[in-house]
């Protein structure tokens, strides 16, 4: 269900994108947290776009979601080419690390979910070092099937936590998220995707000089050329942005 907290948005071939900056973003999602408000956030890049547009299940999964950022710099581009530009990228990594600032003087309850049992455990072990403040009430790998789904759910809302950290690729952890979410007992539930594997320290995230020449996706490609398959979603992506500049950012029923 929708909140009722009025959100700026810039449509994206039909999906709302938030029009917050990332300081306004953590304190929309504060006062939710304090408020109790149960809230689905999407970190969206293209390639989530792409999948929408080819989806329409993805699609209307994406559009029950309580706030969508803008992860991707191609959808601050294509918001741009659009007419509608966006105030800024907002990044589910940074945006994680922001909620556990802040997260440090309320003491939010935190709950990890995703990734291998290696991996969790050392994101989940840096950021108790990391955020003392911040309790951190369980974790578990992503490995594990529907069959177990029910269990995962119990073992979550057992723990009450004030936000939900899921990293199981946007093409698995987001429709769970949107499937469960009234059973979680969970207030803020947000896709984090490979942000663990870089907390952990199993993989590094771009440098800032990369970022900001919004050359990330090609940085990780190098980095993991087993990506290249999803990856192809780019160019078609910036080649129906192109194509489509007068319809980009025009709502849709």
């Amino acid at each position: 269900m929708k909140q009722s907290n009025s959100i700026p948005t810039v449509p994206i071939y039909g999906i709302p994108f938030s029009n917050m900056t990332m300081k306004e973003t953590v304190q929309w999602l504060a006062d939710v947290i304090e408020k109790r408000q149960e809230t689905h956030v999407i970190t969206a890049n293209p390639i989530m776009v792409m999948a929408a547009l080819e989806n329409t299940n993805y699609m209307q999964m994406m559009k029950q979601a309580d706030l969508i950022v803008p992860d991707g710099s191609g959808v601050v581009w294509a918001a741009n080419v659009g007419g509608q530009p966006l105030k800024e990228r907002v990044t589910g990594f940074d945006l994680l690390h922001e909620l556990m600032e802040i997260g440090q003087k309320h003491t939010y309850r935190v709950y990890m979910v995703g990734s291998s049992p290696e991996v969790i455990q050392a994101a989940y072990e840096r950021l108790q070092q990391q955020y003392p403040g911040v309790e951190f009430v369980g974790c578990r790998d992503g490995y594990f099937g529907p069959n177990e789904d029910a269990e995962v759910v119990a073992q979550i809302a057992a723990a009450n936590p004030d936000i939900l950290f899921v990293a199981r690729g946007a093409d698995t952890q987001e429709p769970w998220i949107a499937k469960y979410r009234h059973q979680l007992n969970s207030t803020v539930m947000m896709g984090v995707g490979g942000s663990f594997d870089v907390i952990s320290g199993r993989t590094k995230r771009a440098p800032k000089w990369v970022q900001n020449l919004r050359m990330e996706w090609f940085y990780r490609l190098v980095k993991e050329p087993k990506r290249f398959i999803r990856m192809l979603a780019l160019p078609k992506f910036a080649w129906k942005v192109m194509r489509d500049k007068d319809k980009v950012t025009k709502s849709k029923d």
